[in-house]
């Protein structure tokens, strides 16, 4: 049952995501967080920002790790499959039709429909990780903070966005967290 239900969570994301990765997010956070609830949102946020820092497409890096963490090493292979098989018969058939009408307005004006679609899809679930981050420890500030300071280096200063994830990642790890005994020593001298 799980092997099915993971090939047709994954075939459903590559048959509709049309746009390559971007595009495909959102449909894997639909199948995976909301329909399935194979993770929560937290894991899935962390697991699309591991994949972002990796090479490679990410669509097939996260089908690979989400089909192996639920269905193991038959699971990453349904789910790899699932996702690249759409794709691939599509682009033998379409490419194949659509050659000889590449011309025609129609076609441009199908393909610039979709832009606007992915950008709505990409903006909510872009707003339901502001708004995860701004209720999590983080809290409103630091996480205005991290989206000013994220679209400066990555928009005006062209920092690579594995860079990004990578500080944030060490710095997380490196991060101390306070123990209990401090935890209760400071509400002390709050009182």
């Amino acid at each position: 049952m799980k092997q099915r239900d993971l090939f047709l969570a994954f075939f459903r994301v590559g048959i509709l995501g049309y746009g390559g990765g971007p595009s495909s997010i959102p449909l894997v956070h639909k199948e995976v967080v909301e329909k399935y609830k194979w993770m929560d949102s937290d894991e899935f946020g962390d697991i699309l920002a591991l994949g972002n820092a990796l090479p490679g497409p990410i669509a097939t890096k996260m089908a690979g790790y989400i089909g192996y963490r639920v269905g193991g090493y038959l699971g990453m292979i349904n789910a790899l499959a699932a996702t690249m098989i759409p794709a691939i018969i599509l682009m033998i058939l379409l490419l194949t039709g659509l050659n000889s009408y590449k011309d025609e307005p129609w076609v441009n004006g199908m393909a610039e429909a979709v832009v606007p679609v992915v950008a709505v899809m990409l903006a909510v679930l872009t707003w339901d990780f502001i708004k995860k981050s701004g209720k999590s420890k983080l809290g409103w500030g630091w996480t205005a903070v991290a989206l000013i300071g994220s679209l400066v280096l990555l928009q005006f200063l062209n920092l690579h966005p594995a860079i990004l994830i990578f500080v944030l990642l060490l710095g997380a790890l490196l991060k101390k967290d306070p123990t209990p005994s401090e935890n209760k020593q400071k509400g002390g001298e709050q009182k």
